[in-house]
């Protein structure tokens, strides 16, 4: 059985699935392996414009796996402290690939998204949510601390400082409405539409020129890390000229319009 489905639904759309419902697809490394080698893989396919990320059956990610971690590679020879830092390093890869992935990645959160799920889905650049769908940072549930995977860095980001903390040190569960309420997702969407909504957004991006669509992702990711307005200000402007001195999209744009059809864009 592959833990990890890639598929096309739609041209230019890749559908990465976490496969593995009867552990609501929890972050075992006999997935995570898979799932880091299909982000490098789907990232490297060119006829990819949009990635969509879901999990099978009625879960997005429950996080850990209680009951069994599995095979975790390159380990022989190493000790506890070791290993547990080794696995750490895939795990933080998963999320940093996300990041790193020349396309848009759309995270269809079908279910429960608990623990390093929650982490896995905040990773992703847009978010869609079923109305089963409801966020968790189980590890303050457990003993340990919320922060992992590089959430405490992201949900601020993307709800705000005092929402995150509250949540994050709460541990109480966020379900879909207030989820689209303080913007940890775009919309909230009925289950059985999910993925169709999800394709429709993806269809709608892939229209717009690709080099337009990468250095956007990369500048809204960048803009999360600037040191200040200003310098980022001077990175967005440059990487505005590049793409308006590079290519011919500009002036496909001015004419596709003046002549009331779709642009086509060759970059």
């Amino acid at each position: 059985m592959s833990f990890v489905l890639i598929d096309k639904p739609r041209p230019h759309v890749t559908l990465i699935t976490l496969n593995r419902p009867e552990r609501m697809n929890a972050m075992a490394f006999d997935v995570m392996v898979p799932f880091r080698e299909a982000l490098e893989e789907v990232s490297a396919d060119n006829d990819t414009r949009v990635v969509v990320i879901t999990g099978a059956g009625r879960g997005f990610c429950s996080g850990a796996d209680l009951e069994s971690s599995g095979r975790i590679p390159g380990i022989k020879g190493l000790t506890r402290t070791s290993i547990a830092r080794r696995s750490m390093e895939i795990l933080d890869d998963v999320i940093l690939g996300l990041r790193k992935m020349h396309q848009p990645v759309i995270g269809a959160i079908n279910g429960p998204a608990i623990g390093g799920g929650f982490c896995l889905s905040v990773a992703t650049d847009i978010r869609l949510a079923s109305e089963t769908a409801y966020f968790r940072a189980a590890g303050i549930n457990n003993g340990l601390t919320a922060s992992e995977l590089g959430i405490s860095y992201l949900l601020p980001r993307a709800i705000g400082s005092s929402r995150a903390f509250e949540i994050m040190l709460s541990g109480r569960d966020v379900d879909a409405a207030e989820a689209e309420r303080i913007g940890l997702v775009s919309r909230t969407v009925p289950g059985e539409k999910l993925l169709d909504e999800c394709f429709d957004l993806a269809e709608r991006i892939i229209g717009f020129s690709r080099v337009g669509v990468e250095v956007t992702k990369r500048m809204l990711w960048s803009g999360l890390e600037a040191g200040s307005m200003h310098s980022h200000m001077e990175a967005e402007g440059a990487a505005q000229l590049y793409v308006r001195l590079t290519t011919q999209n500009f002036e496909e744009a001015i004419i596709a319009r003046r002549e009331k059809r779709v642009p086509e864009y060759r970059d």
